[in-house]
């Protein structure tokens, strides 16, 4: 009887053992997968291109000292200067650089207005009584005293006061506006070279306008001024000529074949500067700039029509 019991409890306990190794066997596997991160939206970059108004630049990744000179209107050797640069190629991403002088920077800042000091009036002295019987001459002579004193009164206001001054804003300028200063209006222009115009002004896209021609085809300066850049050190222009006519006017001729004038060389206008060519460009071609406070800006509206 015993053993039957055994046996008994034996099977039982095996069946239990096999039903659970088979609810081992077909339980589901779960991966446990971390939720997802939301990613931050990166902020956008700011505008770095302009001169933040202080005078100074923060070097962009693909920056070229070249580069930042041409696009404020400056020689880049007075960049150099100003920043005390030992290698003008050695600038690095989120330098602060100068590019405008001093003197630029400190027409450019408001002197603080500063309050005048309001203090009471002191208070009028007494009046004195005139007695009874002297009522009407003393009257008869404060009327005659007051008509001189507002009479004074009014010759010193009419000599004296000064009058206000109305100064008005000075207008921003954007791409293609004109704004010319005195020696501005004094500057003559020229078209550069002969050919066909096969490419307009367009801001945003094409910062000039580019004329064909044959390769050597003489290139001249548009207007009088100073070479203030002759090599090939911009990416897409080739080899460049820039040609700062005024403080606030530059002119720029790329993709030349061969350069004529040197850096710091006084031009005429109508003298030939370079020859035409392909440079950096895919065909024949001449790409004319002209900058305003290193800006680009319509070309036509300068030159004369043809």
């Amino acid at each position: 009887m015993k053993q039957t019991r055994i046996l008994a409890l034996l099977t039982i306990a095996f069946g239990l053992l096999s039903a659970c190794s088979t609810a081992i066997r077909r339980a589901p596997v779960i991966d446990r997968v971390a939720p997802p991160v939301a990613s931050r939206p990166l902020a956008p970059a700011a505008d770095d291109s302009k001169e933040d108004g202080r005078g100074t630049y923060t070097v962009r990744k693909g920056d070229t000292l070249l580069r930042i000179a041409l696009d404020h209107g400056q020689n880049y050797r007075d960049v150099v200067t100003w920043n005390n640069l030992v290698n003008p190629n050695d600038i690095k991403v989120d330098q602060v650089l100068r590019v405008a002088p001093l003197d630029h920077v400190a027409s450019t800042v408001t002197a603080p207005v500063s309050m005048p000091e309001i203090r009471p009036s002191a208070s009028p002295a007494p009046k004195k009584i005139a007695p009874r019987g002297d009522k009407r001459a003393s009257t008869d002579t404060a009327l005659v005293e007051l008509k001189k004193d507002d009479n004074a009164k009014g010759e010193r206001d009419e000599s004296k006061i000064d009058k206000p001054v109305i100064v008005a804003a000075a207008p921003s300028i954007g791409a293609g506006s004109i704004v010319r200063a005195d020696d501005d209006e004094k500057l003559s222009w020229m078209w550069p070279s002969d050919g066909k115009v096969v490419a307009t002004f367009d801001e945003g896209k094409n910062k000039g306008i580019d004329i064909a021609g044959k390769p050597g085809q003489q290139v001249m300066a548009a207007g009088s001024g100073k070479v203030m850049y002759a090599g090939s050190g911009i990416r897409g222009y080739g080899n460049l000529v820039i040609v700062k006519h005024s403080n606030s006017l530059l002119s720029a001729y790329a993709h030349n074949r061969s350069i004529v004038v040197k850096e710091g060389q006084n031009v005429n206008k109508g003298q030939m500067i370079a020859e035409m060519g392909d440079s950096d460009a895919d065909s024949v071609k001449l790409h004319f700039e002209i900058r305003q406070q290193g800006k680009p800006v319509d070309p036509s509206r300068f030159l004369p029509t043809r």
